[in-house]
């Protein structure tokens, strides 16, 4: 008797669940069954199912090891990571240009490459503009932060002062 006869709990080969309507296995087989074809991520007016997350994809080949199928996400994290213990280690400028520096080049690898893996969080366009307005604004406020900032402002400085009078 087959181990899948005796209810070990493990499904033979053929009895594989089919893909949900609008969905389309890399192979093609839905295809070949009649299925639907999908050749674009923009969904139907009623759906019946939700479109595969973009950041599933990978960024190296599917036989690579794990760390560089999501290399892009590592380098992001790995000097948001430095900019952290930086900043722990009183650099907090330097750390926190670093962790600016960090989400500025995120914005920048979501923009020149096709796959970044679990970098992409949303679309490309929402993703580039929020790492570059988070990383820009991070490292703005980081040149302008006190004491002796490396970067003065006139009008801003003078906002805050008007903003603290006014009060």
């Amino acid at each position: 008797m087959s181990a899948e006869a005796e209810g070990t709990g493990r499904e033979s080969a053929s009895a594989k669940p089919e893909p949900d309507i609008g969905t389309q296995d890399p192979a093609g087989a839905s295809r070949a069954r009649g299925g639907p074809r999908r050749t674009t991520r923009r969904l139907h007016l009623f759906t019946r199912d939700t479109a595969r997350p973009e950041g599933g994809g990978r960024a190296a080949p599917g036989d690579a090891p794990a760390p560089a199928r999501q290399w892009p996400m590592l380098a992001v994290l790995s000097v948001v990571g430095t900019g952290l213990l930086t900043t722990a280690l009183d650099a907090f400028r330097v750390g926190l240009l670093l962790v600016g520096a960090a989400l500025i080049g995120g914005a920048v690898l979501r923009w020149l490459l096709p796959r970044v893996g679990m970098l992409a969080v949303r679309s490309r366009f929402t993703d580039i503009i929020t790492y570059g307005t988070l990383g820009g604004a991070i490292v703005l406020l980081a040149l302008m932060a006190q004491p002796k900032p490396w970067l003065e402002i006139p009008f801003l400085d003078d906002a805050l002062h008007f903003t603290i009078r006014n009060s």
